[in-house]
């Protein structure tokens, strides 16, 4: 597979879930089977609190870490993050946090990784229960007086097929189904991140097909801001990797993302790694081709500190560590948030099954 290619399937098969409920995972059966956790390493001294965002490709080998002495209590930085965003209760990380509080690597993961905001997916095929779930979510969030970001993932034909395949049966189905995520949205202010890889990844589908989900997709839009005009929606725009500024926004505006009536702009860098300096570049670029009058963009910066892999690598690669906190603050134009939609460590599907929470994997990310 030629590197642009490897790419497109990046953001579609890594996409990490937080469960909106406790009773399970949101994800659907893995592919892969999960690699062994290694074992307990001493917990070393830890970084400044915010890694430097880089605009290079990052090392290919990850840099040598010193080890604090076995009887150091080393003071673990917070890394700084926006009020105004929500942090929900219920994920994997926090399960883990909970469950060990005796592993060296606890106080590291806790402070940078479980005390920050994050996204919360709904990726399962629910809809009894889709509405009661986001709804728990969004009055948790008016409750603080804060901002939740939710991720509706259930478009028909997900993932092409890839490691996060699944979805509604059907898009009748699945216009249902945002009918009921939007009742649960409440009247206070929400991000909702929709349907990653719905829109730069659509090669697998006919025109025909194509043009019926992003019908779909337009319809999302509109019925999330008709049910909470103080939600924000944002639309599928890939990353900066990927297509060119134009082709994406030729994509984007089939699905709607023009329309003051059902987007506020776009997303990209879900679940990938390039660099912030270069998701900036490329969202103004695409906005710029979108057109419409107010729209902006919003960033993953979960695990993009180190910039993307030079080889193109995008399954938990090495050498990745966190980015940019999340905020609502960019002080960036037309940049209206850095996220963290996908939760640093959880694994794309080669340290562990896609979605499920590897402790190694996010202490690589953290220190």
């Amino acid at each position: 597979m030629v590197a642009a290619a490897s790419v497109v399937v990046a953001a579609g098969t890594v996409s990490g879930v937080i469960s909106a409920t406790g009773e399970g995972p949101d994800v659907p059966e893995a592919r892969p089977v999960p690699s062994a956790s290694p074992s307990v390493v001493p917990l070393p001294v830890v970084p400044s609190a915010t890694p430097s965002v880089s605009v290079s490709a990052s090392p290919s080998a990850s840099p040598k870490r010193t080890s604090a002495p076995a009887s150091a209590s080393p003071r673990v930085k917070r890394t700084a993050a926006s009020s105004r965003l929500y942090r929900h209760p219920a994920s994997r990380v926090l399960d883990w946090v909970r469950a060990h509080p005796g592993d060296p690597r606890r106080p590291v993961i806790e402070a940078r990784i479980a005390d920050q905001p994050a996204a919360v997916w709904f990726a399962d095929w629910s809809p009894d229960t889709v509405t009661a779930r986001v709804r728990a979510v969004t009055s948790g969030g008016a409750a603080q007086g804060r901002v939740p970001v939710v991720v509706p993932y259930a478009i028909p034909g997900r993932d092409c097929g890839g490691y996060s395949e699944g979805g509604a049966p059907d898009l009748d189905a699945y216009d249902d189904w945002i009918d009921r995520f939007a009742a649960g949205l409440g009247n206070g202010e929400a991000v909702v991140i929709l349907e990653p890889d719905s829109v730069a990844q659509a090669d697998c589908l006919s025109a025909g097909q194509r043009a019926e989900r992003f019908a779909s997709l337009a319809r999302a839009g509109r019925v999330f801001k008709q049910a909470n005009p103080r939600a924000r929606v944002y639309y599928d725009a890939g990353h900066s990797g990927w297509r060119t500024p134009a082709e994406q926004a030729d994509l984007l505006r089939q699905a709607g993302a023009a329309s003051p009536a059902s987007s506020d702009g776009v997303f990209s860098n879900v679940s990938n790694f390039h660099a912030t300096a270069d998701e900036i570049a490329y969202d103004r670029a695409v906005l710029d081709a979108l057109g419409g009058s107010g729209l902006g963009a919003v960033i993953d910066t979960s695990r993009n500190g180190n910039g993307a892999p030079a080889d193109g690598e995008w399954c938990d690669p090495a050498g990745r560590t966190l980015g940019r906190a999340p905020t609502l603050s960019t002080g960036e134009a037309r940049i209206d948030a850095y996220l963290w939609v996908k939760l640093p460590g959880e694994s794309d599907g080669c340290k562990g099954a896609p979605g499920t929470f590897s402790p190694s994997y996010a202490y690589d990310l953290a220190r």
